[in-house]
């Protein structure tokens, strides 16, 4: 959000008294450590390797240990298992291989994949919260199925890949109370398999998942245009209506007019609030679309089994340097090589994941039943909900408000009661509630429901 008017509710208590027990609301030195250690030069070095496999398309060589995808993913394997053995073994490295039939599409045999995984437990065994961050192993060049040619996929997508592994590299040397898994998925290019896959599994196997962060083509910051050039600003998408919403949530959310309010676009907002705090001169813009136009990407699974999860992507595509035979044409180069890239920009996008998943795992878990009382037909608004069942209890929660014309977060109060009593009505604003603990971490925003 924002710099939020900060605003202290009394429920009884003296503004001082309040004052006394309130959260943080300067940054985390640690986070801020954190997003300075990640190295703009490890990002190039894991850059050039990775396009040194000459190829990583899904149907590409697996056996070979120079080229291709197998030797990719074992390289990146391979990585995630040096920074665990520096954070004592905690870090959890796995491939988790699955087998794709013939889709008729763009999968022409059976194919085993394989998401490489690095899992940093959390270290509080009453939490169960699980983050993920992604970024996609896979390349490919203009034909989608050929697996021979040279695709340096540099930008498109081992920016993120190697995003998170500089992610994993920094965090895993910290202890957080949930759980952060760190993968490189495959097959995004062929049908965001690997990530259909991984969030299928997640829904299976009943993970507490409160956060699933993409991160594909997010290291150029030049545009197609001569003039597009913005490396200052990173685009974040959000799904406005939930894909699985039921009939009676479509109600509720007609209702209410709650669109503009879905998990994921808080998220995202979310997202930017962090960028303001941990990346200085940085900006987050909120996209209020699911992906970009008619396109979708390795949170789309996610979104699609219930889960809150965003996209982030550079401000402006270079369509030259994606999905492109190498060649030169018209007097421009095309294919998506190392040098079309910005480092300095990509340390500053790894900075906001960090800063967004490090806020988020600090954090207690959201606050539980939040509900806006209806039986009174009343000017003001009161708030009830319950304290997050596990982890570590908050400090107390801030109650977020916005007019509902407003993208934003523009007001928040703190109070550490588990009910709040606002002199605003709830005809002209919309409301959310965080936990907090006393070092200013805060869960993700939950909306009220109306109760009776």
């Amino acid at each position: 959000m924002p710099r939020s008017f900060l605003l202290l509710l009394g429920l009884g208590l003296s503004a001082p008294a309040l004052a006394q027990n309130q959260p943080a609301t300067t940054p985390d030195p640690l986070i801020r450590r954190m997003v300075e250690e990640v190295s703009e030069k490890n990002l190039r070095e894991d850059i050039d390797k990775l396009v040194s496999f000459g190829t990583r398309h899904t149907l590409s060589d697996t056996k070979s240990k120079k080229r291709g995808i197998g030797a990719a993913r074992r390289w990146v394997e391979d990585e995630f298992q040096r920074y665990s053995k520096a954070s004592g073994g905690r870090l959890k490295v796995t491939q988790d291989t699955f087998t794709i039939k013939p889709d008729g599409r763009r999968i022409n045999r059976p194919v085993l994949m394989a998401n490489v995984m690095a899992t940093l437990p959390g270290t509080d065994p009453t939490d169960k919260r699980v983050f993920i961050v992604s970024g996609h192993i896979d390349s490919r060049v203009t034909d989608v199925m050929n697996a021979t040619a040279d695709a340096p996929g540099a930008n498109d997508d081992g920016s993120g890949t190697v995003a998170v592994m500089e992610l994993a590299r920094v965090m895993s040397k910290q202890q957080f109370p949930a759980t952060i898994i760190f993968v490189a998925v495959q097959g995004e290019e062929q049908g965001l398999y690997g990530s259909t896959h991984l969030a299928k599994r997640a829904k299976a196997e009943g993970w507490q998942l409160v956060a699933m962060l993409n991160n594909d083509i997010m290291g150029s910051s030049q545009g197609h245009d001569p003039d597009l050039k913005d490396d200052k600003r990173l685009r974040v998408f959000s799904e406005g209506v939930p894909a699985t919403e039921t009939p009676e949530e479509a109600r509720v959310r007609r209702t209410l007019s709650s669109e503009n309010d879905s998990p994921s676009r808080n998220l995202a907002r979310y997202t930017r609030t962090a960028c303001q705090q941990y990346v200085p001169g940085h900006e987050v813009v909120l996209e209020y679309r699911p992906d970009r136009f008619l396109r979708g990407g390795d949170h789309t699974p996610f979104n699609q089994e219930g889960f809150t999860a965003v996209r982030f992507s550079e401000m402006n595509e270079d369509f030259r340097h994606q999905h492109q035979d190498l060649r030169q044409e018209n007097g421009a180069e095309y294919g998506d090589y190392a040098k079309y890239m910005d480092f300095a920009y990509l340390r500053k996008n790894t900075g906001v994941n960090l800063a967004t998943l490090a806020s988020l795992a600090l954090a207690p878990a959201a606050p539980e039943s939040v509900g806006v009382l209806t039986a009174q037909l009343t000017n003001r608004t009161q708030l009830q909900w319950e304290a997050p069942k596990a982890g570590e209890r908050p400090a107390g929660y801030y109650v977020l408000m916005r007019e509902t014309s407003a993208p934003e977060w523009q007001q928040k109060f703190f109070v550490t009661d588990t009910k709040a009593d606002l002199p605003h009505s709830k005809d002209n604003y919309i409301f959310g509630v965080v936990a907090v603990d006393a070092e200013g971490h805060e869960s993700l925003p939950v909306l009220p429901k109306p109760v009776r």
